[in-house]
């Protein structure tokens, strides 16, 4: 089980930008989970990636685009010449789950992963009933027979160290299940409006494209990121 905050960053020009990104993103509250940068033509597209415990909505991918814009703006040797666009967004559900935060914000949700000692690992699924510091409590189901009477899942508390990469399982029709929340899971901000924006603010035409881009998302002339 990793045990680093964040994603590593080896490129030396992103992570010139995550240490600039990642102190404005964790100042308004988030945690940076993300950040690449990909050439698109003549320009870059910056995606920046954040969660935190309570979720994010539309109001908050606005309010970290501004944040995040700032601070590009403030270090203008950082794009060079290169027109960019920012990109915020969340994490989708099928974010694999690598951190304890990525566990404790799936309480409820029922996940696929390899748990056990290295070496004889087994693949289980369970729902996530508690995390805490020392691992995870999975209600696991049960392995029965094609038409067999259902027993009920059986608790199972993982530490750490035999824990894997947790995958979130797509449940339809059942209530506050992954589903329900596709529709604030993965949100960016192209999904933001006129009335996202303040009153000093609007969405920018691209006059290289025809993609409309919002707050932080337009193209600008900075360097450095190729």
């Amino acid at each position: 089980m990793p045990t680093s905050h964040g994603t590593p960053r080896t490129d030396p020009a992103t992570a010139r930008l995550a240490g600039w990104i990642e102190p404005a993103v964790a100042g308004a509250g988030y945690d940076l989970e993300e950040l690449v940068v990909t050439p698109a033509g003549r320009r870059s597209v910056v995606r920046v990636v954040v969660d935190r415990d309570q979720g994010v909505t539309l109001d908050d991918i606005a309010e970290v685009s501004r944040a995040v814009s700032d601070v590009l703006d403030r270090n203008d040797d950082g794009m060079g010449r290169t027109p960019y666009v920012l990109e915020v967004t969340s994490p989708g559900v099928d974010r694999p789950l690598t951190e304890q935060r990525h566990w404790r914000r799936n309480t409820g949700r029922l996940v696929t992963v390899r748990v056990g000692p290295s070496g004889s690992a087994q693949e289980v699924t369970g729902r996530v009933t508690a995390v805490d510091g020392s691992g995870v409590t999975l209600a696991v189901e049960a392995q029965g027979k094609p038409g067999a009477k259902k027993r009920p899942p059986t608790p199972r508390t993982v530490p750490w160290s035999e824990l894997g990469n947790g995958r979130v399982q797509v449940e339809f029709g059942r209530p506050g299940s992954a589903e329900d929340d596709l529709i604030d899971d993965d949100l960016t901000d192209d999904d933001l409006t006129d009335d996202d924006l303040t009153d000093d603010e609007e969405l920018i035409d691209d006059p290289d494209t025809d993609d409309t881009v919002g707050p932080g998302s337009a193209p600008r002339a900075r360097g450095g990121a190729q």
